[in-house]
């Protein structure tokens, strides 16, 4: 698959962020892309090999549990913890992005909508005992990411289980474009919100090498 250029979509998020409109570059980038996932640069159309990786270490298994995956884009992850037998909800701001997903696994489980997290509507009715963000936060502008972790925060039900993916930066270095790294202490904010920190992860990802943390918090 090509490498996407990350110039065009930096690009597409400033104009966007520019508006005053966080996310409306996502349906803009999706609906462009006519089908070619290789002008996306999240898009591998497999598992995200982090969070593959943190389903093998856990032992996750879905018995029949509720989980959400936060901005599923192509719905690679959500597939996975599909068949790992999780009730799965995958939803993205961006209606091009479910349809695709809808294209690439008519025969699915799982329930893909569209859905915004900073104004959740569909998703908003209901908790989920698993929930995955993977690197949707690291693409939100530095004002709205409160409210997306608010967000997110108010759908894990009771004992259930947040994994975050992100790229990780001390808060001292410097933040330019999209993805923004996001630090550790930003992140807290789950924990102000009364989650608990279970597992924290600073790691070097080999396969760019890109600074990620993998963070999962419970919620009593």
């Amino acid at each position: 698959m090509a490498e996407a250029d990350i110039s065009k979509v930096q690009e597409l998020a400033r104009k966007s962020h520019s508006r005053n409109d966080p996310t409306g570059w996502f349906e803009e980038l999706y609906s462009n892309a006519q089908g070619d996932e290789s002008v996306i640069p999240w898009a591998n159309l497999t598992v995200n090999h982090n969070l593959a990786s943190w389903i093998k270490n856990n032992n996750l298994q879905g018995k029949g549990k509720s989980a959400l995956v936060v901005g599923c884009g192509l719905g690679d992850d959500a597939e996975a913890l599909s068949e790992l037998g999780f009730d799965v909800t995958g939803f993205d701001i961006s209606p091009s992005a479910i349809a695709w997903c809808q294209k690439r696994f008519p025969d699915s489980q799982v329930n893909y909508v569209v859905d915004d997290l900073l104004h959740p509507n569909v998703i908003g009715d209901r908790k989920h005992d698993f929930i995955l963000e993977s690197y949707t936060l690291q693409a939100l502008p530095a004002n709205v990411r409160p409210r997306g972790i608010e967000s997110i925060s108010k759908l894990l039900a009771p004992q259930g289980r947040l994994l975050i993916i992100c790229r990780g930066r001390d808060p001292e270095q410097p933040v330019l474009d999209v993805p923004f790294p996001l630090p550790k202490e930003e992140l807290s904010y789950f924990q102000q919100l009364g989650l608990e920190e279970v597992q924290f992860e600073d790691y070097l990802d080999q396969s760019k090498p890109i600074r990620r943390f993998r963070i999962e918090y419970t919620v009593q």
